[in-house]
């Protein structure tokens, strides 16, 4: 069994680990790493019942969270919809009580980096749990890949109110393997790691980075917050929610987050990927990159946007077009 810490400290891989979010970008990712180490993984998903290995876990129903937490010894806890939405202080209020009850020895949240409104959560959390683990992203390269910001990367251009500020794009397989470390390792209870890609990049840089990989021309287009909303009200998003959605994203990046950090190396004990290291990969493997030539995502049959539950993770990251999936650049 590989050590994701450089300082040795004593692996607790082989327990019950309960994933809030098994199925979601960073949740899968973690899960597969942990059933990989030894443990026993609690799938957790508002199906998890229905699912083999899967266990209910619905951030909208508390009544699920007691019955998954009994008998595990660690949680990843990724919040959905977003740590900065309404009704996230009292939920990890609640969990974090509810974990302590549990007698679970780690708890390790996933939060956003540089956004006021997450720290008031993580607060909440660590009010009930007080040896909190808080790992805080930076954006992840792979939305560009997954369905989030994908939909645009397939028509060639990326619509989103980021002006020209820069970010450090984090890979989320780094993010992965950071929590993992977190959740079976020693040492960082009662810690917060802050997780970035080494460089900065603009939006309008990684779309040239992500054409020169998948072979064709990718476009930024910048709006601003206010026709960020409107775009999201096209896609029937209620207007206090499209305000509030093109607000956060227009706060995180107006600048304050624009710098890198040694999160990664100093938990796994080497560089975090670059962003074009995830262009490489994804122009190296089977299916290429969204759109590009021979086949790929642009292929595949979409879906027509209808809103769910949380329209963080539905948020359009190009023009609408009718019979056109929506998708979010969500962290």
């Amino acid at each position: 069994m590989t050590d994701l810490r450089p300082d040795g400290g004593q692996d607790t891989a082989q327990n019950t680990v309960l994933v809030t979010t098994a199925r979601g970008k960073t949740g899968r990712r973690v899960a597969e790493r942990l059933a990989a180490r030894g443990a026993a993984v609690r799938a957790g998903s508002r199906d998890g019942g229905a699912r083999p290995g899967g266990t209910p876990f619905d951030w909208e129903d508390p009544g699920t969270w007691a019955g998954a937490l009994r008998g595990a010894d660690a949680a990843y806890v990724a919040y959905y919809p977003d740590l900065a939405a309404p009704g996230a202080v009292d939920a990890m209020a609640r969990f974090g009580r509810l974990a302590s009850d549990a007698g679970l020895r780690r708890v390790v949240l996933l939060s956003g980096r540089g956004e006021p409104e997450a720290v008031r959560a993580e607060d909440a959390l660590r009010a009930g749990f007080p040896g909190l683990t808080v790992v805080r992203a930076a954006f992840f390269a792979q939305n560009f890949t997954e369905g989030l910001l994908a939909g645009g990367v397939a028509e060639g251009a990326v619509v989103f109110p980021a002006g020209s500020t820069a970010e450090p794009f984090v890979d989320a397989d780094d993010l992965a393997d950071v929590i993992v470390a977190a959740l079976t390792r020693d040492g960082h209870e009662g810690v917060v790691h802050e997780l970035t890609g080494p460089r900065l990049l603009t939006f309008a840089e990684v779309a040239a980075e992500i054409g020169g990989a998948a072979g064709r021309e990718v476009a930024y287009e910048p709006v601003t917050a206010d026709e960020y909303a409107a775009l999201l009200q096209g896609f029937g998003v209620p207007a206090p929610e499209a305000r509030w959605l093109a607000g956060l994203f227009a706060m995180l990046l107006d600048g304050h987050n624009a710098s890198v950090t040694d999160g990664v190396k100093r938990v796994l004990g080497r560089e975090p990927r670059d962003f074009g290291t995830s262009c490489g990969r994804r122009s190296g493997r089977r299916r290429p990159w969204p759109g590009a030539k021979g086949g790929g995502d642009r292929a595949r049959p979409r879906k027509r946007f209808t809103r769910t539950r949380s329209t963080r993770r539905r948020a359009p990251g190009r023009r609408p077009r009718r019979g056109r999936p929506v998708r979010s650049p969500g962290r």
